[in-house]
């Protein structure tokens, strides 16, 4: 049963300090403040001789060390005196500020205005009030009313600027930042708040450069390191953003929002301890702010430390009795430490604040359901529902009280059906009349009984998106359906047996309603039976109705990840369907009953073959035998050892020989069991195991299930998440799978410079590069005066966005054409199809050329008949994107979020030529492609770029990748050798790679870490 935990309000983004409520002085000189402690000892000798000048200047000195309860001291005692002074009201107003006594700030303010009506300055800190107050609105009035008393009173300008950015009016706001800097270019605050105006406006980079020049200014200015920080960790760059939030804490060591902030940062990347230290100051700089104590409660209760969790969301509801975040969250930690009844109160309250609450209604039924009350746990999963989709535990609760009640039915079902089958058996042909009206009745209520199932089923089946449900697949319904249908058929014959015309017409109905169910019921079973398989090939270039088909494989218990990668499935449902799958193969791991395996101690590996070397097992079958042929052979025996466990039997290929003679240790478990394979991965004492297959087509990952190995890592096979928590790391690099959207991972993120996809085609396809390409475009019935555009991608890889592009681009280069790989065969017979309207369109059926599919050399050789190969963004060509590239053609690819959306991009720059040919936009995809067509020198200069570089770039320097992941395999060791968990890092470009030298000793300088991953 799935909880869901809201967040304490702190979020993610960084929040803002307000500027210019009253300006920090800088610290008192040495010699300042020994004039400050003579002054006020003589004050303490001899109160009476000090006049309220001297009190007053004293009170101005205390506010600027910091020190404001020593200046609220003497303000009063200068208030008693006069309390008419406009200079004390205005400086017991900024200190009543800094004290955070807003009312009171207010009330002497106002004071000053009785005294002075036409001060502006008192009517800008009334309005900085009631901003902290929260009642921005009633602030821009007294903020618009100081600038009309003082139009050049620049501080007050961006002061309404702030308020503006706080209430959406981004233009005014915008405005308001202009005339301030007219009036004093000099501005922190202004600089700062017109980057607020920017970010709010989406123009991030442009915000991160006002942000600088307010750091320009006043390089003590922490609310601008603070924002640039929020910049930062939006990016994705935790290790900048977490020294730029401690930047301004230095600044400013009682800086609220960067304690928050820093918290938060340490909060999403694992780091508990060093955030709860955060929120805990975040708490004391303003102990009145209930959102510090909410992210304190979920940073402990994320720790398991349940009592502090409850006293820290305690403490928020205290400072705000209408959090209904922190009831909700309260609710879960008293859940979780037993105490129902005070979590449905907590559950209840929060959804008397917010009747609409999500998480609260689908807590609350949690808890109903964990007593058995299915009926009020089912409505309030279904109210939730009403509210958002946007949750899954509903979804998966729903479906396990429907599947119970199907279950239940079922079962009840099958025992009276085997008994009244029985029965009627006996007694075929000879049931009187008032037994066949008994036995009448008895069939409406199974029918009936049928139905009820049948409407749990459709149930089920909606809300069970994230299990692997035998229900799906409604063997005992139907099987039900026809035991209920083989009565009927036997009653009917007892009902004419008895000669009364009704009772036979009655059963004869019947029976006819039955048996026009049944062809759809086995339809039902049958198409259950294949819709996994079928789905997806359904939609190769099959475009009609696309949106609905697979909103309809979204909702598939049984999609698979591949599809989730290779179809336009959201990011984080394709993560549920991994995470859906990994459970499955740890539920297959738990039948084979092995006891947990354990591990030797582990001991650090250093980099001088002095100690141990590190084992290293690769596991998967041969498809990837083409791309990583040699990298087994190149590994530096000094410090790993590689064991190759093949999962596939000998197919007697060079690859595989290959693969035998160069790796020092080979082992074939192609005939063994998965448990078997898995006791001797662990009796080798291999060290890290590599996941090659993830979900692709043999993979065996209950062996990882089962954990043989300390360390587990995926890499290469399957382009997405495993979704599973036994496997530690994904090795990806920082394009393909950039830390913003780590999200979308449950592994780890180890970065490899330059580009993650190995290749092996500088040792073994050196031969394809010859000067002169020994076929013709004839060969493939290609026109030899027309510049050829080509996608060698799988069919599936197209949606109608891309090809809809490539026909604007066949329109607007008519003496052009696609040339395209006819497989799967299905997707040349619809796509044809589909160019009856790109053919009214413009585009003429000439344009598109198919060829079938080739031999690897024959392959690459022919790609360099083409003039520009045209990438598909839904999911790119990924060995044939190195392929193009080894050939030398150039690409076009665009990046969107997922993994294999991205790779292409990741091939491209890694060539050091990549900026030419990744873009941002379908627009600009089609811009590239026409400029391109339509430059012939352009295209050739950047042609005669990728060939030149073949030989160099990092892209095809298998020798320097092998060292980079070794680099990320001892960093992986020593990380678990220090008792530390795994963590996102990076493998940063060596010395040695940028200067060339051969001779360079290769080291192991420690790897960068985004710190905080847990």
């Amino acid at each position: 049963m799935l909880s869901v935990r809201c967040g304490g309000g702190g979020g993610g983004a960084a929040a803002v300090e307000e500027h210019g409520a009253v300006r920090h002085h800088r610290p008192l000189t040495p010699r300042q403040q020994q004039q400050l402690r003579t002054v006020v000892e003589s004050l303490r000798l001899d109160p009476l001789e000090v006049d309220e000048g001297a009190r007053l200047e004293i009170a101005r000195q205390s506010y600027r060390a910091g020190d404001y309860k020593a200046a609220l001291e003497h303000c009063n005692a200068v208030y008693r005196a006069n309390p008419r002074l406009l200079e004390n009201l205005l400086l017991l107003g900024a200190v009543y500020y800094q004290l955070r006594e807003f009312d009171m700030c207010i009330a002497k303010n106002e004071e000053a205005v009785a005294i002075q009506p036409n001060c502006p300055e008192c009517f800008n800190s009334i309005a900085n009030a009631w901003r902290e107050k929260g009642d921005v609105d009633n602030a821009i009035q007294f903020y618009v009313h100081a600038v009309q008393l003082r139009p050049t009173f620049a501080d007050a300008w961006t002061n309404l600027a702030n308020a503006y950015t706080r209430k959406g009016n981004l233009s005014q706001a915008a405005e308001c930042c202009h005339q301030a800097l007219a009036l004093n270019p000099h501005l922190a605050d202004a600089y700062c708040n017109l980057g607020d105006v920017l970010k709010a406006q989406g123009l991030y980079r442009e915000a991160y450069s006002h942000y600088l020049d307010a750091l320009n200014i006043k390089p003590t200015f922490a609310n601008a390191w603070n924002n640039i920080a929020g910049l930062l960790m939006q990016w994705g760059d935790f290790n900048k953003a977490a020294v730029y939030y401690k930047e301004a804490i230095k600044c400013n060591p009682a800086f609220y929002d960067a304690h928050l902030n820093l918290g938060n940062l340490y909060k999403v990347t694992g780091m508990r301890q060093d955030a709860i230290v955060c929120f805990q100051n975040a708490a004391r700089a303003k102990p009145e702010n209930a959102v510090a104590y909410g992210n304190l409660g979920n940073a402990y209760h994320e720790q398991g430390q349940l009592d502090l969790a409850i006293l820290s969301y305690r403490q928020a509801i205290h400072c705000n009795s209408s959090y209904v975040e922190a009831y909700n969250n309260l609710g879960n930690a008293l859940k979780d430490a037993g105490r129902n009844e005070e979590a449905i109160s907590c559950y209840q309250t929060c959804l008397a604040l917010q009747p609409s609450h999500p998480q609260a209604l689908t807590n609350l039924g949690n808890v109903y359901m964990e007593r058995n009350m299915m009926d009020i746990a089912a409505s309030l999963y279904m109210a939730t529902l009403t509210v958002t989709t946007g949750l899954s535990a509903p979804y998966n609760n729903l479906a396990m009280i429907y599947k119970q009640q199907y279950s239940a039915l079922i079962q009840w079902l099958l025992t009276v059906l085997s008994i009244e089958a029985t029965h009627l058996k006996k007694q075929a042909g000879s049931l009187k009349p008032f037994k066949t009206i008994f036995m009448l009745l008895q069939l409406d209520q199974l029918w009936l009984k049928l139905m009820q199932i049948w409407r749990l089923l459709t149930k089920t089946q909606a809300c069970w998106r994230h299990q692997l449900s035998v229900t799906s697949r409604p063997y005992n319904y139907v099987k039900i359906f026809l035991k209920l249908l083989a009565i009927s058929c036997t009653l009917y014959r007892s009902a004419e047996g008895t000669g009364r015309p009704n009772i036979i017409k009655y059963t004869n109905l019947r029976l006819q309603r039955q048996k026009a169910v049944e062809p759809v019921l086995r339809q039902s079973l049958s198409s259950n039976k294949q819709r996994t398989t079928t789905a997806p090939r359904l939609c190769v270039c099959d475009w009609d109705d696309r949106a609905e088909k697979f909103v309809e494989m979204s909702s598939l218990p049984s999609v698979q990840p591949f599809h989730a990668i290779a179809y336009p499935i959201d990011s984080t449902l394709a993560l549920e369907i991994s995470r859906t799958y990994a459970a499955h193969y740890s539920l297959v791991a738990s039948r084979f009953g092995l006891p947990t395996f354990t591990h030797s101690y582990p001991v650090p590996i250093s980099n001088d073959g002095r100690t141990s070397r590190l084992r290293i097992g690769d596991f998967g079958n041969h498809p990837l035998s083409h791309l990583m042929g040699s990298i087994f052979g190149m590994h530096n025996q000094d410090t790993i050892e590689v064991f190759c466990y093949a999962l596939s039997q000998d197919d007697g290929t060079e690859w595989r020989q290959r693969i035998r003679s160069e790796a020092e240790h080979f082992i074939d478990v192609s005939s063994m069991s998965s448990d078997m394979i898995a006791k001797v991965i662990n009796e080798d004492k291999i060290k890290i195991l590599i996941n090659l297959n993830g979900y692709t087509k043999g993979a065996r990952n209950e062996i990882f299930a089962l954990q043989p190995a300390p360390i587990q890592v995926s890499y290469m096979g399957f382009p997405g998440t495993t979704g599973a928590d036994y496997i530690d790391y994904l090795v990806t690099d920082e394009f393909v799978s950039p830390l913003k959207f780590s999200h979308i991972y449950s592994e780890k993120l180890v970065h490899l410079p330059h580009c993650y996809f190995v290749n092996d085609y500088k040792q073994k396809n050196r031969d394809v590069l010859g000067p002169v390409c020994p076929h013709k475009r004839a060969d493939y019935g290609l026109p030899e005066d027309k510049f050829i555009f080509a996608c060698f991608n799988q069919l599936y890889k197209m949606d109608p966005d891309i090809f809809n592009t490539w026909c604007n681009i066949l329109k607007r280069v008519p003496n052009s054409a696609l040339w395209l790989l006819r497989f799967p065969a299905a997707g040349e017979m619809r796509l044809r199809a589909s160019l009856a309207d790109a053919i009214s369109k413009g585009v003429r059926a000439d344009q598109i050329i198919f060829t079938d599919v080739a031999a690897k050399n024959e392959h690459i050789r022919r790609s360099a008949l083409a003039d520009l190969f045209l990438d598909t963004p839904l999911c790119n060509g990924h060995t044939t994107g190195t392929d193009i590239l080894w050939a030398g053609l150039p690409m076009i690819t665009l990046p969107l979020e997922k993994m294999a959306t991205r790779v292409a991009g990741s091939l491209c720059l890694a060539t050091g030529i990549g900026e030419e040919m990744v873009v941002n936009s379908l627009e600009e995809y089609e811009e590239r492609a026409v400029s391109l067509a339509e430059n012939p020198l352009k295209l050739e200069a950047l042609t005669n770029k990728l060939k030149a570089v073949r030989m160099t770039c990092p892209l095809f320097d298998t020798a320097r990748w092998v060292k980079n992941l070794e680099r990320a395999y001892l960093h992986m060791w020593n990380l678990h050798c220090s008792g530390r968990h795994p963590q996102h890092f990076k493998v940063v470009v060596l010395f040695s790679e940028i200067v060339g030298l051969d001779s360079f000793k290769l080291q192991y300088p420690p790897c960068p870490m985004y710190r905080g991953e847990r």
